[in-house]
């Protein structure tokens, strides 16, 4: 009886005195930072909040050999990549996203053969992230079994990524993410 006397006391001077619980100001005290720091860290939050949700784009600079991953106009994160060597030039232009697989089959541009996925011979590795076709060839993202050709001019047109690299842009991605290739 003596909680719910007390209960209604703090209730009645809430309601006529216009006093209030902030969980801000409680965590504020409880961890003894300052309330203005904490809103700053909230105001933080929520623009990281509005930056997820911004649309994602890719911008891939042949000429730096990088990849960038874009929310809106902010620039999230850049990998390292290889690029179409001479006579197999990456195309330049704008494109999007068109087919996506994990553990893609591979088919050998010369001789048609096949080397399914997850095999330690198939050079795309375990993800693959097309942009590009001309109903026969393809180009994309993938990863690669010679960590030593990112950074170089070295592939058949694809962009060639480390494989630990790949595996996060997958996630990173969905079927319609604009790509632009520039220079």
């Amino acid at each position: 009886m003596k909680s719910l006397k007390s209960s209604g006391i703090i209730a009645f001077l809430i309601y006529t005195f216009g006093l209030y619980y902030s969980p801000q100001i409680s965590l504020a005290s409880q961890q003894k930072i300052s309330s203005n720091l904490l809103q700053r860290l909230v105001n933080q939050q929520n623009n990281n909040d509005d930056l997820i949700s911004q649309p994602t784009r890719l911008e891939i600079s042949l000429s730096r050999r990088q990849v960038s991953v874009y929310r809106g106009k902010n620039r999230v994160k850049s990998y390292k990549i290889a690029v179409g060597r001479q006579g197999w030039e990456t195309p330049t232009g704008n494109f999007q996203v068109v087919e996506m697989l994990k553990n893609p089959i591979w088919i050998h541009p010369f001789t048609g053969k096949s080397i399914p996925g997850g095999d330690p011979e198939n050079p795309l590795g375990h993800y693959w992230i097309g942009f590009w076709t001309n109903g026969k060839n393809w180009i994309g993202f993938h990863g690669t079994p010679n960590p030593e050709s990112v950074g170089k001019a070295a592939s058949h047109g694809c962009i060639r990524m480390y494989n630990k690299d790949i595996q996060k842009l997958f996630y990173e991605v969905s079927i319609g993410t604009p790509v632009t290739v520039v220079k």
